[in-house]
Parts: C-alpha cells; structure tokens; sequence
C-alpha cells in the first residue's frame, strides 16, 4: 500500500487500493504479483513483504480503538477500517487476498486455514434451518459429506444436478429445490458448484446455471459458488460467467509445492461480507507465514501451471493411444459435444489434472501405481510434482457405492495430477508402470 492508504484519522490499514495501471494500461496479474498491496517504505524498505508475527495490533489512542470498534458493531456507518486482532486479519493475509482477488477479477477475497474451512465457512455463513442447498455433482468427496452430513445437522437439505445438465435440467432441479424450500420453511440461499469436477473433470455450464437462478430465485439473495481448484486462477474466470463466488483449495495449484495448506473465498462485496462476519467469529484465517508463502507461490502461478500444462497435453497424447487404456477425462481431450461447447465458452486451458481409465479394476489400478518411480503415490494435485491416486478407495471411499457409480467414480479411474518434471521423462515412467498392468 501507498501514504495514500493510510487513514488520516487513524495510521492503519485503509481501504483496498484499485488496480494500479501504466501509462493508461492495466497491468496483468502476473505483474501484479510482485508488489500489489506491499509498499516497501512502510517496512524498513523491504523488497519482500515480512511476516507479521503478532497476534494483536496496537491502536494510537483510546479514541482511535473506540472508533475502530463502533464500526465493528455497526454504531457507525462505514465498518471497520485497519487491524485490531489476528483472527480477523493480518498484514500478510490482508496482501495475500489483494492479490487473489487480482486473478479472478474480485470486489474482495478472504484467506482460510484449508479450502474445507473455507467451504464449511461460506455455506454456514449462507443457511438457516429450513434452506436447500442446490449443487452439482460430483463434488469433492469431504464438500459433498459436509452438505450431505453435518448441513443436515442444522436442518438444512440439498438437491443435486449432474454436471453436465443442461439448461432444461437444471430449471427442473430450481422448480424442486424452490417447492421443498417453501415445504420446509426456508429459501435457497446458494448453488454450489464444481467445475471440474473432482475427479472426473466434468465441468458445469455456469451460464445456463445463472440463467436459470435469475429465472427462479432472487439473485440478491441466492449467491452462485464455484470450486474453481482443477482450472483456476489461470485457467477458468467462473466470476466472467455468471458466479458470484468463486472457491479455491490453495493448497493446490496456488500453493503448488505441497508445503502448505489453505483456502479462499473471492467473489461480490455483499455476499463476501457475511462470510468475513462468520469467519472473524470462529476463527479460520490462514496464519501469517503461510499467507508470506503463498504471496511468494503466486509470483509463480503462471509459469507453473503452464508448464504443467504443456506437460500433460503431451503425457495424454502418449496415454491416449496405450493399448491397456480404456479412456482419458482429459479436457484437451473431450469427445462429449455438450461437455466441448461448455469447455470453448468457459475455460482458457486444459489444465493438468485428469482422469486415466485403465482396462480393468482396482488390481490393475494398484499395480499401475505401485510401479511409479518418477510420479508420487499421494492425494492432492497441483503440485510441482506429478501425484497419482485411486479415488474410489481413497479420497473418494466415504462416498456410498452406488453414488460413485453414478457419479462415473470407478475401480479402474486414477487420478493424475502432472507436474513440472520433464515430460518425455514423465512418459517413461508411465510407460514402465503400464506394463506392471
């Protein structure tokens, strides 16, 4: 931040500052990454943003931590400007969620301490007793536990639509969720979406999805959340396409080297503001040296994630034509034409991560995996090395049989997530592990 951020009132933090722009130009966000929201003459001149260690922030006088705290409370129009206490914000985390609200075109972000609290957070923050929650599917596996399990303890239900559903679908699934919101004395406060899906790469037309809540629900009222993991923030902009919210585990690709683990939530002011209430309220944010490190992360989305891209598009073009491979859930890939027209209107790349479908079951799943030697047998994706995974006994298990079925959550998927690693060398070993199979 700049001297013209700082409150006159009061030297703290003031209000986000726009996206700075040269000579007329708006910079990317790649560019944006190395210095947006950090002022370096507000720290000793340090290139590199510190990492605030303290778990409360000093007020200059009494009269300046009243004012601060009429505006929490709502005595004062305005809220609250500056920091005060940790569990509500810091300097790193404030940086951190300057800058994600940079990659998918935000009014605001909030850092979380997993992309589960953040979803826990964000559909708490959204229902009461009574309320429907309306979702795709398949979701991944602990989101959908948690709307299916621990929502339900609070009296809230759901209703689910396949991915891939089309405009017609989904207004069938808004006219039920709206009748058993009114049966239960309750609303639909949210569409959960997930786009890819995890971990079959189905992806969700967001567009027919927002059409269809402005036909059956108050948009003021009934936010659209996206998992937008698998693609973004390179890859996928759910908020240019009809979301109001956009969620991401960055333990993933924004974190990317598998040494950390966090959430977010960027999106609308309106609907951000609740959740910021809820989650300053149980706690949750992300701790400060983990905001310092994914500041740092995202200095190198970019180049990661398109690295990792070009290596997948190779590694499936060698998958593709395998004998012992029944099947790729490769969005470079896509044979669907409903599945290819959601694809062309909504997404900027393939991404990394995609289903491989081996000819037979968990035996020859197991096999294959047990003969990697370059790609690590290990959940979670996006990282600079290549992880592959069994979904149906793994990350997956705890949903029930037939719901993986229906799901397209089979014995013979596996999960791969590509790397940084050279790609011919990617290929060599998947080339030895199939022929354990």
């Amino acid at each position: 931040m700049s001297d013209n951020d700082i409150d006159p009132v009061s030297p703290r933090m003031a209000p986000k500052r726009k996206i700075p722009e040269v000579g007329g130009r708006p910079l990317k966000p790649s560019t944006l990454m190395m210095g947006h929201g950090f002022d370096p003459t507000l720290s000793e001149g340090s290139l590199k943003a510190p990492i605030f260690l303290t778990s409360t922030f000093a007020f200059p006088s009494a009269a300046d931590g009243k004012r601060h705290f009429e505006g929490i409370t709502g005595k004062r129009p305005g809220g609250a400007d500056g920091l005060v206490y940790s569990r509500f914000n810091a300097p790193n985390q404030e940086i951190l969620e300057d800058r994600l609200a940079v990659w998918d075109g935000a009014e605001e972000a909030l850092s979380f301490s997993s992309g589960m609290t953040a979803i826990a957070v964000l559909l708490l923050a959204a229902c009461k007793a009574g309320d429907v929650i309306v979702h795709s599917g398949p979701l991944y596996a602990a989101s959908e536990g948690f709307i299916a399990k621990t929502m339900a303890k609070y009296g809230v239900t759901f209703i689910d639509f396949p991915a891939g559903a089309d405009r017609a679908q989904i207004d069938e699934v808004m006219t039920k969720a709206k009748a058993m919101a009114e049966e239960q004395g309750g609303e639909v406060p949210m569409i959960y979406l997930e786009s890819p899906g995890n971990p079959t790469n189905a992806l969700v037309d967001i567009e027919a999805v927002r059409e269809a809540r402005d036909a059956h629900f108050d948009p003021d009222k009934c936010s659209i959340a996206i998992d937008n993991t698998f693609l973004g923030p390179l890859w996928q902009r759910p908020l240019d396409h009809g979301a109001d919210l956009v969620v991401y585990s960055l333990t993933k690709y924004v974190g990317g080297h598998s040494d950390l683990v966090a959430g977010s939530v960027s999106g609308k002011k309106r609907f951000i503001d609740a959740i910021r209430m809820l989650r300053n309220t149980m706690g949750g944010i992300c701790d400060p040296n983990t905001a310092w490190m994914l500041c740092r992360s995202l200095e190198t989305v970019e180049l990661r994630m398109q690295r990792a891209g070009e290596n997948a598009e190779k590694v499936c073009d060698f998958l593709a034509k395998h004998p012992k491979v029944e099947g790729l859930g490769y969005l470079g890939m896509i044979k669907d034409a409903r599945q290819q027209d959601i694809y062309d209107r909504h997404c900027l790349g393939a991404g990394s991560t995609f289903s491989l479908l081996l000819k037979g079951g968990e035996a020859e799943c197991f096999r294959f995996l047990d003969a990697l030697k370059i790609a690590k047998l290990a959940v979670s994706l996006g990282g600079t090395e290549t992880l592959a995974s069994h979904p149906a006994s793994m990350t997956h298990l705890s949903v029930a049989e037939g719901r993986r079925a229906e799901l397209g959550i089979s014995d013979n998927l596996v999960r791969i997530s590509i790397g940084i690693e050279d790609a011919d060398d990617l290929i060599a070993d998947f080339e030895q592990a199939l022929e354990a199979v």
